[in-house]
């Protein structure tokens, strides 16, 4: 069962990382950075192949895609049964990660100006900014979990990973809320900022450990070190 469930939150990611690129920083006009263009997206949707192979590779092999998982099937290198298992938690996680983004695109607009780095969010984007920074501190959370496992984590390659992780989760999330995920990095520049991002703090400090506390309990399922082997199926 945990490789079916790695297979939904990789498909999960993986939507929502590389389609919410698309949505949040896309378009040359973004309200941040002038968006990213054919090329950000692209690499969007190329850097959750990345996070997620280093994070649950070694747990389902990170197919995430469907057609992999027939090509992996015709090779005779799984069965029919996995097969299916998986193509039904791709559809799944991929349902999922299109949910969140609906949330994220019909809760507020594309966040509020800053001066000195604070995290803020626009009026009435309090929900939008509250799931954005949760949902990408648990991504990268889980990221930083999975690769760093003494056993099925990336080795030497923990830091590259966990980079490129943070480079994704940036890419979509700056439009929204200037990207925290991150309390203390918010923190700091709200000190100096003052006013509305001070009143706003509260946000990028109780959702990021929201987050984290969600990857804690996922990689707890995905990564359980118990020796039965119908947990490890």
């Amino acid at each position: 069962m945990k490789k079916y469930l790695a297979e939904m939150v990789g498909t999960m990611v993986l939507v929502l990382m590389g389609c919410g690129s698309a949505v949040f920083a896309g378009d040359a006009a973004a309200a941040v950075g002038g968006g990213v263009g054919t090329i950000g997206v692209a690499l969007a949707f190329g850097l959750s192949v990345v996070a997620m192979a280093y994070c649950i590779g070694g747990i389902s092999g990170c197919h995430i895609n469907p057609a992999i998982t027939l090509g992996v099937l015709l090779s005779g290198r799984m069965s029919l049964k996995d097969a299916a298992g998986y193509w039904v938690f791709q559809v799944l996680g991929a349902v999922i990660g299109s949910a969140v983004l609906y949330l994220l695109v019909s809760t507020g607009g594309h966040g509020a100006a800053t001066t000195t780095g604070a995290n803020s969010f626009g009026e009435g984007e309090c929900l939008q900014a509250f799931v954005a920074e949760a949902v990408f501190t648990f991504i990268f959370v889980l990221v930083v979990l999975g690769s760093t496992d003494e056993e099925k984590g990336a080795g030497n390659l923990a830091g590259l990973a966990i980079g490129l992780t943070l480079v994704l989760v940036h890419i979509v999330c700056i439009p929204i809320t200037g990207t925290s995920v991150n309390p203390a990095r918010s923190i700091g520049p709200a000190l100096f900022q003052g006013g509305e991002a001070l009143s706003q703090l509260w946000l990028f400090i109780v959702a990021p450990l929201a987050g984290a506390a969600l990857a804690a309990g996922v990689w707890k399922a995905l990564g359980c070190k118990c020796c039965c082997d119908r947990c490890a199926k």
